[in-house]
């Protein structure tokens, strides 16, 4: 490995997973760790596991199956949680123990109330806890950009003395900038006794808009690991976004000499993949995976992207794994041509749920007189990543108009037993929902609802998203269909569904902010 070799730790199925009604279902989270390996990251967290039983199987179940990749989970610097989080990741083939504990004079006082003296000696019985299970130990100084120097280097010293072979500086409330950031890795490395033979790690928030800019100027002071999300999903305003600094390093090599493991035509398909799992749609403008960040709408761009595509494009899209909007498959596509588009889009389905798969697929074509990549993207998701094994759409009808009350009929599986309701409303999508809550005997509220279509056309799918709460448990649904009442009621049957996943698995009230 060089010395300008960047480790790409990706924390979306634990840092990203905290953003509001993000949380993820087992399954979830394993397809996410699938599309991280296939994208060639170095470290998945897979997640905090002594937060909750269905975190630690999850956690559990990525270590079991991903090989290429390390495989951490999240622990504080306790003898519990250490222990708890090595009988979750100890199976992989290469586990890690991460562990943390605030360091900044702000944490000490307000929310550990100990003394600098006190958090040396958990750190120190923490990281020797942890050697003790594995060489691979990292430590986190959590709200580190807001300790005072001289303490920051003296818990690191004793981290890097107790065994801990990476050592991660966290801008936990994204806080710091650039030259400031760059200075704290700078001093740390040059007053830290051993530090160099350990990998340096950062992990930036976003809150000031900084958390690329910021790793970036941690990897130009030395930093050889950098922490990131999928896009740039976390906790409040999130976390630095994988593909922007994978791509920035690409790009502009030049003034960042820098390179990492990461496959950049898998990125577009993984932002899809997260997108799909969690609810959370990508803004348009977003750099690298949005919408529009090849699109070109002045005339004079245009002009110039005809003539010369670097004139605006100072990336190709396909290194980044957009593919062109073109229409591939259509009614007399066969099912090779299915699976080939599907497998390019990182999904790889048995036999029998291809069969199931493609069947859908030539529904959805004598719907649509075209069916595009996004579509198809859409059917997968919905019938073999998003969480369906308590309530299903069995069927649906509706009847509107001008002069009657809206009705809804709605056949929905209940853990595999059918039931039939009907219910009017002030219009048809709230006639379903009614007949949804009824037949579930679940009465969220309804945070947010939004509808977009899919693709262009007339006949082009709607795209339904809503966001729910019950019992301060929030979570997020998504479904598409040509018809967009029952788009609607597909979303807010797949919202039920994690929100009873969640509710079933919930996360024991404690601290994860690295």
């Amino acid at each position: 490995m060089s010395k300008n070799y960047v480790k790409i730790f990706d924390t979306t199925l634990r840092d990203g997973e905290q953003a509001p009604g993000c949380g993820m279902t087992t399954e979830e989270k394993l397809k996410v760790a699938y599309s991280l390996e296939k994208l060639g990251v170095d470290i998945i967290e897979a997640g905090f596991p002594i937060s909750s039983e269905g975190d630690f199987q999850s956690v559990k179940l990525v270590a079991e199956e991903i090989k290429d990749c390390e495989v951490a989970g999240l622990c504080r610097a306790n003898l519990n949680d250490i222990d708890r989080g090595w009988e979750a990741v100890k199976h992989a083939q290469r586990p890690r123990i991460h562990t943390f504990i605030a360091t900044s004079e702000i944490h000490l006082k307000y929310k550990l109330r100990k003394s600098q003296d006190e958090v040396l000696d958990i750190i120190e019985k923490a990281v020797k806890h942890a050697v003790n299970y594995t060489e691979n130990v990292e430590f986190s100084c959590e709200d580190a950009t807001r300790t005072e120097i001289g303490f920051l280097c003296k818990a690191v010293e004793l981290a890097v003395k107790c065994g801990a072979t990476t050592i991660n500086i966290p801008d936990t409330v994204g806080y710091t900038v650039p030259d400031e950031f760059h200075d704290i890795i700078s001093t740390l490395l040059s007053r830290v006794k051993n530090l160099h033979k350990t990998t340096l790690s950062v992990h930036c928030h976003n809150d000031l808009g900084l958390a690329v800019a910021n790793s970036i100027a941690a990897m130009n002071a030395g930093a050889r690991q950098v922490e990131c999300t999928i896009n740039g999903l976390g906790e409040r305003a999130g976390n630095a976004s994988l593909e922007e600094i994978v791509m920035a390093l690409k790009v502009r090599n030049d003034k960042n000499p820098f390179n990492t493991g990461i496959n950049t035509e898998h990125i577009f398909p993984t932002s899809k993949i997260v997108s799909q799992v969690t609810g959370v749609k990508v803004q348009p403008n977003k750099a690298i995976v949005g919408a529009n960040a090849f699109a070109h709408e002045a005339g004079i761009h245009q002009d110039g992207v005809l003539k010369e595509r670097i004139t605006y494009e100072i990336m190709n899209p396909k290194d980044v794994g957009i593919p062109s909007n073109k229409i591939i498959l259509g009614k007399h596509s066969g099912r090779h041509a299915f699976r080939k588009r599907i497998e390019e889009y990182g999904y790889f389905l048995s036999d029998k749920n291809f069969e199931t798969a493609f069947k859908k697929f030539k529904d959805l074509c004598d719907l649509k007189k075209y069916v595009f990549d996004e579509d198809i993207e859409a059917l997968i998701s919905e019938e073999f990543i998003r969480s369906s094994d308590f309530y299903k759409l069995v069927s649906a009808n509706f009847a509107s108009g001008t002069n009657m009350q809206p009705v809804a009929t709605l056949t929905i599986a209940i853990d595999g037993i059918e039931k039939t309701v009907s219910e009017h409303g002030d219009g048809p999508v709230d006639a379903a929902y009614k007949a949804i809550s009824r037949a579930t005997g679940e009465y969220p509220k309804l945070l947010d609802y939004n509808v977009g279509s899919i693709t262009g056309g007339t006949d082009a799918q709607g795209a339904v998203t809503v966001r729910i709460e019950q019992d301060g448990v929030i979570s997020q649904g998504q479904g598409a269909n040509t018809d967009i009442v029952v788009a609607s009621a597909k979303a807010y049957i797949n919202a039920l569904n994690k929100l009873r996943w969640r509710k079933e698995h919930p996360r024991k009230a404690s601290s994860s902010g690295v």
